[in-house]
């Protein structure tokens, strides 16, 4: 992956318009980009927190852009979130079924909340360490065309692992397409274990919305 240095003196660093949203872009050499991946960090983060998934995702999806941008994070900021899909979405030219989100802690709270409330806007969602899923009041009805993926530290105690347990169970109530994978040593953390899963569960899991229709 290369990264879009323009003519900033920071590595990685974009400023983004029109949301003026500093955001790292990890931009792939391939003419045609066929995906596109947007990071969200933890409250308290910052953008450089996913740069280990983000490369992760861009050696692993060599047709890919990889979009970290920096202070989108919690439910709060989901009117952003929204316009900066938006605007990512039709800039690289790629279908929303194409556009993955994924999070770590409130961002993964974020990413979760947009599919709530807006199912398909993108793709796919890889929540890490997420309390969402297991909120009162969350997913009453089932995202039919976006696939969940949640990856949760046993350990954990910020998000305590009992609450992605539970909203993994509300969701196969729902008979929602979604995953979770829990690392028995792991807090609140974005470890590589979990991202390694994360990529598996990219590259191996077929949407049910194709089964379905099928």
């Amino acid at each position: 992956m290369n990264a879009a240095l323009n003519t900033f003196t920071a590595p990685y660093l974009y400023t983004m318009k029109p949301l003026d949203t500093e955001t790292i872009e990890l931009l792939s050499a391939a003419p045609v980009t066929k995906q596109l991946f947007v990071l969200l960090h933890d409250y308290g983060g910052t953008a450089a927190d996913m740069l280990a998934l983000g490369n992760l995702l861009g050696d692993a999806f060599a047709e890919a852009a990889v979009l970290i941008p920096e202070g989108l994070t919690g439910v709060e900021a989901m009117a952003e979130l929204s316009e900066f899909l938006r605007v990512q979405q039709q800039r690289f030219d790629v279908l929303k079924t194409d556009v993955a989100l994924a999070g770590h802690g409130t961002g993964a709270d974020l990413a979760l909340a947009l599919v709530d409330a807006h199912d398909g806007m993108v793709g796919r969602v890889l929540a890490f360490g997420s309390a969402y899923a297991g909120a009162v009041g969350s997913f009453e009805k089932i995202p039919a065309l976006t696939t969940l993926h949640l990856l949760h530290g046993q350990m954990d105690r910020i998000a305590p692992v009992a609450l992605a347990r539970g909203g993994f169970e509300h969701l196969m109530e729902l008979s929602a397409d979604a995953t979770l994978d829990v690392a028995a040593s792991l807090g609140h953390e974005l470890h590589p274990a979990l991202m390694d899963q994360a990529v598996m569960r990219l590259q191996t899991c077929v949407p049910l919305r194709y089964w379905r229709a099928a």
